[in-house]
């Protein structure tokens, strides 16, 4: 999974990762307003298939979407870019600019923390 999303392709991938399966119209009601029109979404749906983030079965005259590619599998993805592009490979220096930057206070830390010593425990 070398392919990236655009914003817009990111948006109803979000829906269709919280719906599952969708017509083009459920996920035009799950998005903000303005709503963008029909044409618009199935385009973008279309484009998510030839990407083959998005899979269909017929229904009826119409199409159900769904995702072919878990939320999961592709934040990791991403946030692993991020990490490699932006931080040399290194979570530990993605967490300390996010610290530093955000000022994130100490209930935040210890919760980090705390799951990272479950992981270990896990292990």
């Amino acid at each position: 999974m070398e392919k990236q999303l655009t914003k817009a392709e990111e948006q109803l991938m979000q829906v269709l990762w919280d719906l599952e399966t969708a017509s083009v119209k459920e996920i035009i009601e799950q998005l903000p307003v303005p709503k963008p029109a029909y044409n618009t979404v199935s385009t973008i749906i279309r484009i998510l298939e030839t990407k083959e983030f998005v899979g269909h079965k017929a229904k009826g005259r119409g199409y159900i979407y769904f995702p072919l590619i878990k939320k999961t599998d592709y934040s990791n993805k991403t946030l692993q870019k991020i990490v490699d592009g932006y931080f040399e490979g290194s979570f530990k220096s993605m967490v300390s600019f996010f610290v530093k930057k955000n000022d994130v206070d100490i209930t935040e830390l210890e919760a980090i923390l705390d799951k990272i010593n479950d992981k270990k425990t896990e292990k």
